[in-house]
């Protein structure tokens, strides 16, 4: 399904690139990280595999995990994705949890299924034992977008440039623009920052 930055559970003031920039984490990780709140307020944070068709994440869980017991209590979740070390290009998404009445295997996509197979089997389930495993169904629909992004600018990672290029050319940003301010210091402290 292509990705709708029409549809109505869209934050209103994200823009398409935003929008396009989470949709394209959401397609390419393999995890995302579901916070969710403990009935006493306490933040509950889960590495996770997920399903994401351009509308909806769904992801499955075992029924009486401490996910599922917090989503009960309170349906407000937020998502994060993507890779800190890559420059802080990474995702968060606000939404609404709902846990589906139907069992996993009516529910996730065979795309779920075939997406992690290979980790599956490292840890000894078949698709039918994951299925009857992680039974329980849990549907977010994102309310709202929040692109992050690091020190270099939102081109860079677009253009293709290795990290240590891209924070090079912003250091040289930084630096042009410093050298393209008035000095504003003291005299006497200014001769002591060139000593």
């Amino acid at each position: 399904m292509q990705a709708r930055c029409d549809d109505q559970s869209m934050d209103r003031n994200a823009s398409p690139a935003a929008f396009t920039r989470i949709d394209r984490l959401l397609r390419d990780e393999p995890v995302v990280w579901l916070s969710s709140v403990r009935p006493d307020g306490r933040p509950h944070l889960v590495p996770i595999w997920f399903s994401w068709d351009g509308r909806e994440i769904l992801i499955a869980s075992k029924p009486n995990a401490q996910k599922i017991r917090n989503i009960r209590g309170n349906p407000m979740v937020m998502l994060a994705l993507g890779e800190a070390e890559d420059d802080f290009d990474v995702g968060l998404l606000e939404g609404t949890a709902e846990l589906s009445e139907a069992p996993a295997s009516a529910v996730l996509p065979a795309s779920h299924l075939a997406k992690y197979r290979r980790q599956m089997a490292g840890i000894g389930l078949s698709p039918a034992e994951f299925l009857a495993t992680y039974s329980q169904v849990i549907r977010i629909v994102p309310t709202r977008y929040l692109p992050w992004r690091g020190r270099t600018g939102a081109g860079d990672a677009e253009r293709g440039w290795p990290l240590d290029r891209r924070l090079a050319a912003s250091i040289r940003r930084v630096a042009g623009s410093r050298a393209a301010r008035p000095a504003s210091t003291a005299p006497g402290l200014q001769a002591s920052l060139l000593a």
